[in-house]
């Protein structure tokens, strides 16, 4: 490649960076990307971009290409990047080994060799340092001034992207804190373990969703609105909710309409979390045969993510204790929901379901308390579930 068609080939790089940057807002999926991206534009082995935890005072990193589900804790002032981010200074190092900063652990722990690192510091618009990129192993040779220039022009690309991301989750986490405790209002009065069934129907409903090939935004979605199904129980009466003994036919009706009091209470939200939220506490209970309530709707009529909430719902009741049934075995509660498949719920669901069911199973068994667990009981099984 020749200088000219190097230099247009990293303009391009450049461009297509800055789009991608300002597009992502997950911060983890950002980190990614940007690592990837630098990757190709620097030419080098590997990138890590180091985020400073002001809380901590390190330096963390989600991001070592070749290294999924890593994360490096690096104390400030010490290190290549802790010393990057307390003195401000791109470092350009052409021997890794030979430099008293460098830490040879990772490299052992991964077999990984490190040669040349070039680490230059983000900074945000008001020229506070945020992080610290790394790039390792130059292709071919070591890193250059153009090197420098390129990475510390990208680092004022990222770290406005880093910042916005990091804003967005913050907004999301306490958007997802107060949905929780939403849901745990409804939730303590009806059962002893709330924390556990809460965060079963968060992850079984996105394990599910994720077997159906839905897009990850829609897993997310189904994930931290499902806590939300049962929030219309605040308005049942304790005499009805917690009663041990088989309802009265009014009871029963009375009982159905949590569905339609969870709907009046998350309705006209400007949340897209808590419209969804509306739409899964509303029809958690219809069936997908058009004979569950409160509007009798069949088929796809019920919005994808009832139907999804639905089973991960009916299969944690089936196997966790209540006031009104002991727990049920985890196999025949399986098998009552391939059982009703066609009728109570959607059979593409069904058919996700049995795809993740060795993931449910691990996570019921995980979180499983010390109940002797007594199968083949089936008295009014309809009587809450449905």
């Amino acid at each position: 490649m020749t200088r000219a068609e190097e230099i247009e080939n990293r303009l391009r790089l450049l461009v297509n960076f800055g789009g991608v940057v300002s597009k992502e807002t997950n911060l983890t999926r950002l980190l990614e990307l940007i690592a990837e991206q630098v990757k190709a534009i620097i030419n080098c082995d590997r990138c890590s971009v180091f985020i400073l935890d002001r809380r901590t005072n390190e330096l963390w990193s989600k991001v070592a290409l070749g290294m999924q589900h890593t994360e490096i804790r690096v104390p400030f002032g010490k290190g290549i990047a802790g010393h990057v981010a307390s003195s401000g200074q791109i470092l350009n190092i052409p021997d890794a080994y030979q430099d008293a900063r460098f830490n040879h652990d990772l490299d052992r722990l991964t077999g990984y060799r490190t040669r040349s690192i070039l680490a230059a510091p983000l900074r945000n618009v008001s020229g506070h340092i945020i992080g610290v990129f790394e790039a390792m192993n130059k292709a071919g040779q070591g890193f250059n001034v153009d090197d420098e220039g390129i990475l510390q022009l990208i680092s004022s690309l990222a770290a406005s992207g880093i910042e916005n991301a990091q804003l967005y989750e913050s907004l999301s986490k306490s958007q997802l804190e107060t949905i929780y405790r939403l849901a745990v209002t409804a939730e303590y009065r009806d059962q002893h373990d709330t924390a556990i069934h809460l965060r079963h129907i968060s992850e079984y409903s996105a394990l599910i969703a994720h077997g159906l090939g839905l897009p990850e935004r829609e897993i997310e979605n189904i994930r931290y609105s499902s806590p939300l199904h049962d929030i219309g129980k605040v308005g049942i009466a304790d005499a009805i909710l917690l009663k041990p003994g088989k309802l009265t036919a009014d009871e029963f009706e009375e009982m159905k309409k949590h569905t339609v009091y969870g709907a009046k209470i998350l309705c006209n939200a400007e949340s897209a979390l808590l419209q969804i939220a509306c739409k899964v506490a509303a029809s958690h209970h219809e069936k997908f045969d058009g004979t569950g309530y409160p509007a009798r709707l069949k088929g796809e009529q019920i919005p994808v993510y009832a139907r999804v909430v639905s089973v991960a719902d009916v299969f944690d009741a089936l196997c966790m204790q209540r006031v009104y049934k002991p727990k049920w075995d985890p196999e025949k509660a399986r098998q009552y929901i391939n059982e009703e498949s066609g009728k109570s719920f959607d059979p593409a669901v069904v058919e996700a379901f049995e795809k993740v069911y060795d993931d449910i199973l691990k996570m019921h068994m995980a979180g499983d308390g010390k109940t002797t667990i007594i199968p083949g009981i089936t008295r009014e099984i309809n009587r809450h579930i449905y």
